[in-house]
């Protein structure tokens, strides 16, 4: 079962939307996981999810039920999960260094990698796919891939100080519509934003007073059509959105609890994977 999902053109100027002043919960999925680390729309009924454990399950949003499940080939769980423009899902497998593709039923490899391990993945616009991975003896980096071609590596800033910390366990990362490249940082503590040649645009480090007054600790990212970016902060149990230059906007806080994998839909529904409770949350925050 797969649908083609619909990317914004970078260059369509998207209708204006306003953010609810009290974004509010629209159902929520109950899920098979122990622990819930990721979530990536499929369409707008259907959501793909990933927990810890070795398999990836697509599920219906409106019925909550089961459609689909694949294990990953090395049969441990996968870092990150992501979409294709034709509605293929991607996933990283750090135990065998790879990238991989699910089509037409089968998992097919994409890349693999040396040395470095893949953690984040996201399938942009123009079809290609963005890898943040981890080397601990070096700083992160993003490769920027045209199927199992190299395009571009992003590491270092003008000064040649690195972009990405060499600390951290997991790493999200998005496109925005403006072609800038998101990245959370859950070692660092932060959300580096470069553009589309890899020149940092701006570091989000967070805001005060934040829900429960806890050290910003992000993990999931996403973005929406009005090029917000949002990202999942653990430790305060909440969602902070920010716009495409770093400014903050607002929190989300609907009673999440552990927010990990974000994604959004094409009419700007907010998917949360929660952590500890196994639950995805659709929540509406724009009109």
């Amino acid at each position: 079962m797969k649908a083609t999902k619909k990317l914004p053109e970078a260059g369509s100027s998207p209708p204006v939307k306003q953010l609810l002043d009290e974004p509010e919960t629209v159902t929520t999925i109950d899920t098979e996981y122990g622990q819930l680390y990721n979530v990536a729309c499929l369409s707008d009924e259907e959501i793909w999810i990933t927990g810890n454990d070795n398999t990836m399950k697509l599920y219906s949003i409106n019925q909550g039920s089961l459609l689909q499940c694949f294990t990953t080939k090395s049969w441990e769980w996968s870092f990150e999960i992501a979409v294709t423009k034709s509605g293929d899902l991607v996933y990283t497998d750090y135990r065998d260094r790879t990238v991989n593709i699910v089509k037409n039923g089968k998992i097919e490899e994409v890349i693999r990698l040396q040395n470095w391990i893949p953690s984040g993945v996201y399938s942009t616009s123009s079809g290609d796919l963005l890898v943040i991975m981890d080397n601990f003896d070096k700083p992160a980096k993003v490769v920027c891939y045209s199927g199992s071609t190299e395009k571009q590596t992003i590491q270092f800033d003008d000064k040649g100080k690195s972009l990405y910390s060499s600390v951290g366990f997991r790493r999200y990362i998005t496109e925005n519509r403006n072609q800038d490249i998101c990245v959370s940082e859950d070692g660092a503590k932060e959300i580096v934003v470069v553009n589309q040649a890899g020149k940092l645009r701006f570091r989000y480090t967070g805001h005060t007073p934040a829900p429960k007054n806890q050290p910003f600790n992000p993990l999931g990212i996403t973005t929406d059509s009005q090029s917000h970016i949002l990202t999942a902060d653990v430790s305060n149990e909440c969602v902070h959105i920010i716009d495409q230059d770093g400014q903050f906007l607002r929190y989300i806080d609907c009673e999440l609890i552990y927010p990990y994998g974000l994604c959004t839909d094409t009419n700007d529904n907010l998917f949360v994977a929660q952590m500890s409770n196994s639950q995805v949350k659709k929540i509406k925050y724009m009109f």
